[in-house]
């Protein structure tokens, strides 16, 4: 069965899909984008992007219980290569070693002022 994950850190899309669900121990995180829980998009600085995603893959892990550390993979979408190494800064102030699993691919995004955005699952047991 899967669970909804609320959490009033993360703001709320007019899309249809649930930021965080759990299914047993896995928590799956949808892509996440550089917006604030206010609603307001992070988009002038690309480090600023970038700690803006990964703080909403934050908030969504703490709601489920668990910390950074529980994150087992992510996928990291690019608008472009010339980011990878920007976001790898900014990814290692969030994570370290072992580093999730993840994948990285450049591709255009749903909103063209973005420039990232990530997934992740995280292994958080009910009991753990």
């Amino acid at each position: 069965m899967i669970e909804e994950i609320a959490t009033k850190n993360i703001a709320p899309l007019e899309v249809p899909l649930t930021h965080v669900v759990r299914a047993g121990d896995f928590v799956y995180l949808s892509g996440q984008i550089a917006v604030r829980a206010d609603g307001t998009l992070v988009t002038n600085d690309f480090a600023a992007e970038t700690r803006a995603v990964l703080d909403n893959i934050k908030a969504g892990v703490e709601a489920a219980g668990g910390t950074l550390a529980d994150v087992s993979k992510t996928t990291v979408f690019l608008l472009n290569a010339t980011l990878f190494e920007p976001m790898n800064v900014v990814y290692r102030e969030y994570f370290s070693k072992p580093f999730p699993a993840r994948s990285t691919i450049v591709a255009p995004l749903s909103n063209p002022d973005l420039r990232i955005e990530i997934e992740a699952v995280a292994y958080i047991p009910r009991n753990g």
